[in-house]
């Protein structure tokens, strides 16, 4: 079986969970005899393709086999060609405007055309061009390979699949890593809501990467529940060595590592480690990660008088984030809303006893990880303080968490992925 799959970011070059899932993903389908086709926007040549191909988006040229633009965009929608929103426009001339708008985009396609499009990868202020344009590239790359199944991963890639799908009339699986909702509370982006949503119509099969994630597809875009199915996450063993660490300070490490910003909830992380430090003064806080928060958790952290036992790394990959593993005693991870969660996996495979949120996907399936509401600060930092004061609770945390996640293996995942494709390919 052979899979055209979309993502927007690869192994070594990733920003977060994203780039993880789909690296230890393609290894278990390769496992399963899957062969994978995997398409991203910018490709550095420096990936490992042991387990896939590679396909670099910014090397493909449009080819004038994919002629009639005004089919494409009227009927796959590459781009967003306005919205009813716009104020003080009768309907008559948002009409015009979507029509004059149309124009535009037919002109900028033809003169697309015979070109290769220079895709930065990244998420910047041009992103939504690039999700158009990635899109374009994927219709060309559907028409130049043979597959069995479409497989598109998060809202980045959902329009690609859909062109391809189109085009082909291979089936379409969406894989959901993070919704809306997640990254953005109730104030979504509606472009980026609208995108999500149509991706999820479109295609034949939905994956969410935990059961919270499920319900938020089926209750929040309507999605059938028929066809949304939860396939957790899993953490990448192959070639997985302790790092040992011979410098160690003397004082206890307590990490927080992922993104700064509020769906991660990195403010109840220095609420709550100015609590524990009123307790136990021998210990020091790390926030590993970026974000549009960071600024205001520097702030916060100055004015509670941490900022001695506070430190801000910035953001870590590959081999320091074992390193960051290998020095911490608690890996804490207090996210508002986690669709899943990898790197408590990651943690408790690196011996780190781990505490999580209530509100996040992987508490569906790890049961030696600490539990508490986001919210509650208290609950927190009591949590931390046990850790870090009683030893034969941390021996235990350990010793149970990583038996735990050892059975937690993307060969299982792939395996019901496969399960998927073999469905939607007999109809």
């Amino acid at each position: 079986m052979k899979v055209l799959m979309f993502g927007w970011e690869f192994p070594p070059h990733i920003s977060g969970g994203l780039g993880t899932a789909c690296y230890g993903l393609t290894k278990g389908l390769s496992n399963s005899d899957v062969e994978v086709l995997f398409v991203m926007p910018s490709a550095s040549g420096d990936e490992d393709e042991s387990a896939v191909k590679i396909i670099n988006a910014s090397d493909v040229e449009i080819s004038h086999r994919v002629t009639d633009v005004r089919y494409l965009l009227e009927n796959v929608q590459y781009l967003r060609v306005g919205t009813n929103m716009v104020p003080y426009l009768a309907p008559e001339e948002f009409t015009e405007m979507v029509e004059k708008s149309k124009k535009g985009q037919v002109k900028g396609f033809k003169s697309f055309l015979g070109q290769k499009y220079n895709f930065s990868g990244k998420y910047g202020s041009n992103l939504m061009e690039e999700v158009s344009r990635y899109a374009m590239v994927a219709a060309e790359i559907a028409l130049s390979h043979d597959f069995d199944v479409i497989h598109a991963h998060d809202w980045l890639t959902y329009l690609a699949g859909v062109a391809a799908k189109k085009l082909t009339g291979k089936p379409l699986v969406v894989h959901m890593h993070a919704t809306e909702f997640d990254r953005s509370g109730e104030n979504i982006n509606t472009l980026v809501y609208d995108l999500e949503k149509r991706g999820m119509k479109e295609a034949d099969m939905v994956i969410a990467v935990s059961n919270l994630t499920r319900n938020i597809v089926i209750n929040k875009y309507g999605i059938h529940p028929s066809k949304v199915v939860t396939v957790h996450n899993a953490v990448d063993f192959d070639g997985f060595e302790q790092m040992e660490i011979d410098n160690r300070i003397d004082e206890k490490i307590v990490t927080f590592l992922g993104r700064i910003t509020y769906q991660k909830g990195p403010e109840y992380f220095i609420e709550a480690a100015a609590k524990v430090l009123k307790r136990y003064p021998d210990v020091r806080f790390v926030m590993a990660g970026s974000g549009d928060l960071l600024n205001r958790s520097i702030r916060r952290v100055a004015k509670l008088g941490i900022a001695t036992k506070f430190h801000f790394t910035g953001f870590l990959r590959g081999e320091d984030v074992k390193r960051m593993f290998a020095f911490s005693d608690v890996y804490v991870m207090p996210s508002v809303s986690e669709p899943f969660g990898i790197s408590p996996l990651e943690a408790m495979r690196s011996n780190v006893p781990t505490i999580i949120s209530k509100q996040s996907g992987v508490a569906e399936v790890l049961h030696h990880a600490i539990k508490v509401d986001f919210w509650d600060i208290d609950a927190l930092a009591d949590a931390i303080y046990g850790l870090l004061a009683y030893p034969a609770l941390s021996t235990m945390a350990i010793k149970h968490g990583f038996d735990e996640v050892n059975t937690l293996r993307w060969d299982n995942a792939a395996l019901q992925i496969k399960e998927i494709y073999a469905q939607l390919t007999k109809k």
